[in-house]
């Protein structure tokens, strides 16, 4: 049997469309039902639908008034603030192009975006970097806020296929790609619901992440706004041990965060009491088995991971109407053509390892990367993720890691996800990365960076009760903190440069 799914085809998106009106739809038919809370320990700010619909609309209509026209790029620099959700979906509402970036990047990081992304506009968050000189006008953050009142701007409706939103990614070569995603990208949101969220209108999703990353737009906003639900985030400098008390103050059902997180919180020890969590969500990297046990233990409730990308979100994952088995991530969700691509591009049989890939068809496939004024689309009929997986023959997918990642030990093909949740379950193992290094102009080794202060021999020794001998570290290399990506994924690219610059 091969490595592919057949779905039942998912409902093409209506049209004309706009992707701002079809997420504060609820402002219609719930307007004072609170949709967005900003948390911080003193208390929280709250918006209900209808004045969120009324903000977002003024803002469209200030952004115009500045003399934008629709199509026109509008660069974020925000941080986490009822001003990000105002802004992006203001600039989709009046048909121009919102941009969210990392608040945290450099001035020399925003000018090289603002060189691919030619923005007409930035809005600006206090103390965010900005490039030096700015390549266009800025607009404050009070300014934007200003814009709240202004009467409210027509939804800019058209095609669903047409341009939405941009968002940049790390690419292959490390430079950042400008993926281009059309309005229709949050129609296709509706498979994850059942097949990932499973929230309803009463949900109260707490989000951990920042804002301008796609993870928690989409999942920390949009998805419980589609559903006439209550989406709470943390204000800026909220530290993460503050999370379960927030979260236990506010009524949360369900809480979503990337595995570092959950990590995070575990850490602190004993059960943690959230009596109205239903479930989490995770996502952003490899949930391991043992967060995942944990987060059982200390809550009472499962964790269910979902994987996905800049390019198409998240499009396979488990459920709490069907939870994935132990060590898998999860199923295709509904709507969904995944396949596993061995190496002649054609589906693999189930059980073999292979390339995730999704089909072209897929309604929340990005249209392609943004260069200059093109876009240039994903070739052929699947793109393929670049992460190796396995199909069980009940459609379960388990991850291998990314295939830039896999080590090749002796013949064999390791993931290093693999070591790195054998190694993580030692108790002086905080967190740890396995990286194929070069230790000869023909021989490489695995090593395994970590944070913790388990000595050498003891790894070594746990290690060969939990691995084949091919998969065992050669090199134990302790590090302070391991380096990650704006998203919070472990950055094995960077350890391997680290290794290179070595004397």
């Amino acid at each position: 049997m091969r490595s592919v799914t057949d779905p039942l085809p998912w409902p093409a998106c209506p049209a004309p469309f706009n992707l701002a009106r079809h997420v504060l739809a609820a402002a219609g038919s719930r307007p004072d039902h609170v949709a967005l809370q900003i948390l911080r320990p003193s208390g929280a700010e709250r918006w209900s639908y209808g004045r969120l619909e009324a903000a977002v609309r003024g803002v469209a209509t200030g952004l115009l008034e500045r003399g934008l026209v629709p199509g026109d790029r509008v660069m974020l620099r925000l941080g986490n603030g009822v001003a990000f959700p105002l802004a992006f979906l203001g600039a989709v509402t009046a048909g121009l192009v919102p941009v969210p970036t990392a608040a945290g990047l450099t001035s020399g990081e925003v000018a090289r975006l603002c060189a691919a992304l030619a923005p007409k506009l930035i809005v600006a968050g206090e103390g965010i970097a900005l490039p030096d000189p700015a390549p266009c006008p800025v607009l404050s953050e009070a300014e934007l806020r200003g814009f709240e009142a202004r009467p409210p701007a027509d939804w800019a409706l058209g095609d669903p296929d047409r341009l939405g939103y941009v968002v940049f990614t790390s690419g292959t070569s490390g430079r950042p790609r400008a993926v281009a995603h059309a309005h229709r990208a949050v129609w296709a949101r509706g498979m994850m619901a059942g097949g990932w969220t499973g929230i309803g209108a009463e949900d109260r999703l707490m989000h951990a992440g920042a804002l301008n990353w796609t993870y928690t737009l989409g999942t920390g906003l949009f998805d419980p706004w589609v559903a006439g639900a209550t989406a709470l985030v943390a204000a800026e400098g909220v530290a993460v041990e503050q999370l379960p008390l927030l979260a236990k103050r506010f009524d949360v059902t369900v809480f979503a965060a990337v595995p570092g997180v959950y990590r995070k919180l575990l850490a602190q020890g004993g059960p943690l009491v959230l009596p109205r969590l239903r479930h989490g969500l995770s996502a952003g990297e490899k949930l391991p088995l043992a967060i995942r046990q944990a987060w059982r233990d200390a809550t009472g409730t499962d964790l269910h991971e979902a994987m996905g990308m800049s390019e198409c979100s998240t499009f396979l994952s488990s459920s709490p109407l069907r939870p994935a088995p132990d060590g898998a991530t999860g199923y295709p969700q509904p709507g969904r053509r995944i396949a596993v691509l061995g190496g002649n591009g054609l589906p693999a049989e189930r059980g073999e390892a292979g390339i995730l890939a999704v089909h072209r068809t897929d309604p929340g496939l990005f249209l392609g990367v943004l260069e200059g004024d093109t876009i240039a689309p994903p070739e052929g009929d699947w793109f393929q993720t670049g992460d190796m997986v396995t199909m069980a023959e009940d459609g379960a997918i388990t991850s291998l890691g990314r295939a830039d990642d896999m080590i090749n030990a002796g013949g064999f093909r390791v993931s290093p996800a693999e070591i790195e949740a054998a190694l993580n379950s030692h108790p002086g193992v905080g967190a740890s990365a396995a990286v194929e290094l070069k230790v000869k102009a023909d021989a490489s080794v695995i090593a395994l960076f970590y944070i913790g202060e388990a000595p050498e021999a003891e790894l070594a020794a746990h290690a060969e009760a939990c691995l084949a001998r091919y998969k065992q570290p050669r090199l134990y290399l302790r590090r302070d903190a391991l380096p990650v990506t704006a998203n919070g994924k472990i950055n094995r690219r960077a350890l391997r440069e680290e290794w290179k610059e070595t004397p």
